[in-house]
């Protein structure tokens, strides 16, 4: 146990983790996310199921940041679930990047990512809780798109899925993933597409077809779309991104 002089913000990726934070017991799972404000008195270990793994970041604040209504939220702890891990998990992976070395405009870059992953902790613990039923429709289409984002899929193949209509698949998806099923089908797509320019020979046309797309020029138009680069320009430049190569908009 120990009091902490700097604020936590935390991202459970893996597996489980206890907390003690103020002589109150917390564990963390996969998808949590954390806010630990300085003066907190905590410690932290493995749960009894195993090993875990999280993404930790780090801050303090300017005198007049935690006196001000300016920052967006209150310095007491909150443990929510996050509606969107994988993205949050991503900005995360950005700064652990921009953060290394003596990068030029490092500190403007790191400190506007931070506001952006504060101000989305912000939102999430303003928006009414999700239900189970939804959180558990979500997570059945999930699951289809990350065993088949490589096949064609309709939005009425899903909503078949859960029995419901396909405006309220589209609808129940957006508000617990925080994203359309679409846009999730593109984001797998495309991170495989990473995968595979930066660890294998094949061809862009090749990549193309193996991911579904078949229309090579619609397949570059969309990769960078979400990564900000053609396919070609991350075949050369993607190793030096390191993790942040998946950091889709």
């Amino acid at each position: 146990m120990e009091k902490i002089d700097y604020n936590v913000y935390i991202l459970v990726v893996k597996g489980r983790v206890n907390y003690s934070i103020n002589d109150k017991r917390i564990v963390g799972e996969k998808g949590d996310l954390l806010y630990i404000p300085s003066e907190t008195v905590r410690s932290g270990k493995n749960h009894a199921s195993g090993a875990h793994q999280k993404y930790t970041v780090a801050f303090t604040l300017a005198e007049s940041g935690e006196k001000t209504a300016t920052f967006p939220i209150k310095h007491h702890f909150h443990h929510i679930k996050a509606k969107n891990p994988e993205y949050v998990k991503h900005r995360m992976e950005r700064l652990f990047v921009d953060s290394r070395g003596d990068r030029k405009f490092q500190s403007y870059i790191c400190n506007g990512i931070l506001q952006e992953l504060l101000g989305m902790f912000a939102r999430e613990l303003e928006s009414p809780a999700i239900t189970p039923s939804k959180v558990k429709y979500a997570a059945i289409i999930e699951q289809y798109l990350l065993k088949n984002y490589r096949r064609p899929i309709e939005i009425e193949q899903l909503a078949k899925l859960i029995n419901r209509s396909s405006s309220y698949t589209i609808s129940v998806f957006k508000e617990v993933m925080g994203q359309s099923p679409i846009k999730y089908i593109h984001q797998l797509r495309i991170s495989e597409a990473c995968n595979l320019l930066l660890n294998t020979a094949m061809t862009v046309a090749a990549i193309s077809d193996y991911l579904g797309y078949y229309d090579p020029s619609y397949f570059s138009r969309m990769f960078k779309k979400l990564t900000s680069m053609s396919p070609k320009e991350f075949a050369v430049y993607g190793h030096q991104l390191d993790i942040s190569r998946h950091d889709f908009k």
